[in-house]
This record gives C-alpha cells, sequence and structure tokens, in this order.
C-alpha cells in the first residue's frame, strides 16, 4: 500500500456504533479506514433517514478486500478464531 493511495467509499452506514464497528473489524484485518460523515450525528445524535449517516473510505488500493470481508461479514461466513486461547481462560 502506498502513502499516496487515494481513498474511496466503500459503504455507508448509520449510527456511531456500527461505525466503530466497521473501523475496528476492517483495521484488524490490516486494513486502514477512515470515516466522514455529518457533525450532527455527533453533536446531536440523530442518524435518521440518511441524517447522520458516515461513509466508511479505505485506501483504493484494498478496496475491494474490505468490500469482500463486511459482504463475508454480512453473510455471517467469518468466525472469531479461538485458537488462541490457553487453558487458564476457561
Amino acid at each position: 500500500m502506498s502513502d499516496k493511495d487515494e481513498y474511496v467509499v466503500i459503504s455507508t452506514v448509520q449510527g456511531q456504533f456500527v461505525e466503530a464497528q466497521i473501523k475496528a473489524f476492517l483495521e484488524a484485518h490490516g486494513i486502514p479506514c477512515q470515516l466522514r460523515g455529518e457533525t450532527l450525528r455527533v453533536t446531536h445524535a440523530i442518524s435518521i433517514d440518511g441524517i447522520g449517516a458516515a461513509e466508511v473510505l479505505v485506501p483504493t488500493s484494498v478496496a475491494d478486500t474490505a468490500r469482500d470481508l463486511l459482504d463475508r461479514a454480512e453473510r455471517g461466513e467469518l468466525s472469531i478464531d479461538d485458537s488462541w486461547a490457553t487453558d487458564d481462560d476457561s
């Protein structure tokens, strides 16, 4: 990925909770992510009828990968890998 990568919109979402989840999900998969939205969503917690929507942006070079990950998550095809857990975690 180049520092000069342009960012493109891959999704538009409603609500700060969803924004945070998607951003964390993409970043956990090594995909840098930016959010762009109206100030009203933050200052007044408005998120109805498209007001307060936020756009999810990623570098152009990883846009297809990011879209694929979001599609797979939406279809329920991804799961949490618990192979990192130890016997002490139970």
